[in-house]
């Protein structure tokens, strides 16, 4: 088998649908089914692990794409062990680890594989991700410090959305069509040499979602393997369809994994002290929240962020 996708969904059937048809109609390729022996020309077989969808995925794929193959759970497993699922079947020379609410654009998996087949030394590439609308969306990173932690995707990055420490972060200094060496990549599209998978293991899943891939290219790139984006493929992400769905374990997933990312490889003091910071972040942006419901300033949106907020501190970010 030359390619294995692992596609982790959740309740977003229509994009899932979408998504499953752009990669079949991908030039070049023949889908073979789990079951069977790969034959021909270039082959992949696709993994689509449900995490208890209600919306009825589940059952579009099995009537719809009956050659893929299907791991329905009884629960939301999250993205994490769900790819872990999928990983396990996973038979290809190359793995492909595809967001559900994702558009292969054109011959992007070619040029992904054949870029590892030519580059022997590269372990992770990635795709430019563009927006719906055709614009960048960006997807290229170099591990944060320990104070980038302190002002990414906090209340800090409102008020210096141009911080230095944000630029270093973001590769603002690095323009993004050009085919270059990073040392990680967002996840909604990333294609491995099964190599690299069966030499640092899957994606940890202390991890629920987010900082995943960030955790596995480090792993990568320690085990010396490169690292490559490579703007020349693309895909369309419509982005974060199904996190939107529930907006407050959104915040208290993605904080949670910051926490346990920089415990992991910052130690666990740090951790917490983070894990203190981002909590009084959250309390700061309540009473914000709070002071703009009492005086009538679009009451409805304080009040969906009011209930998110509270809920964040409550959960301790543990």
């Amino acid at each position: 088998m030359d390619l294995s996708v692992v596609i982790v969904s959740w309740n977003v059937k229509a994009l899932l649908e979408k998504c499953l048809r752009s990669l079949l109609s991908a030039p070049g390729w023949t889908l073979v089914a789990p079951d069977d022996e790969p034959a021909g020309a270039r082959t992949l077989e696709v993994w689509v692990v449900d995490s208890a969808s209600s919306d009825g995925s589940a059952d579009m794929v099995r009537e719809t794409f009956p050659h893929v193959g299907l791991i329905a759970n009884a629960e939301n497993v999250g993205f994490t062990r769900g790819n872990n699922q999928g990983l396990a079947r996973c038979r290809g020379r190359a793995v492909l680890l595809l967001n559900p609410d994702t558009e292969i654009v054109s011959d992007a998996l070619t040029v992904m594989a054949d870029y590892l087949d030519a580059h022997p030394d590269v372990g992770i590439v990635g795709p430019r991700i563009l927006t719906p609308d055709g614009g960048v969306q960006p997807s290229r990173r170099r591990f944060p410090t320990y104070a980038t932690a302190f002002v990414e995707s906090t209340c800090l990055q409102r008020w210096f959305p141009r911080h230095r420490l944000l630029a270093r972060y973001y590769l603002w200094d690095v323009p993004d069509d050009r085919e270059q060496d990073v040392d990680w990549l967002e996840g909604a599209c990333l294609m491995a040499r099964a190599e690299v998978v069966r030499g640092i293991g899957g994606l940890d899943e202390r991890f629920f979602m987010y900082s995943e891939e960030m955790d596995w290219c480090l792993r990568a790139k320690r085990a010396g393997w490169r690292v490559v984006y490579l703007p020349q493929a693309a895909i369309v992400h419509y982005g974060g369809k199904s996190s939107e769905q529930v907006v407050a374990a959104k915040h208290i997933h993605f904080q949670r994994s910051k926490v346990a990312y920089f415990a992991k490889h910052f130690g666990a003091f740090r951790g917490e002290v983070l894990r203190l910071f981002l909590l009084g972040t959250y309390a700061w942006m309540l009473a914000e929240e709070g002071a703009k419901w009492l005086v009538g300033h679009r009451r409805p949106l304080r009040a969906e962020r009011i209930a998110a907020y509270t809920k964040v501190l409550r959960s301790g970010l543990r």
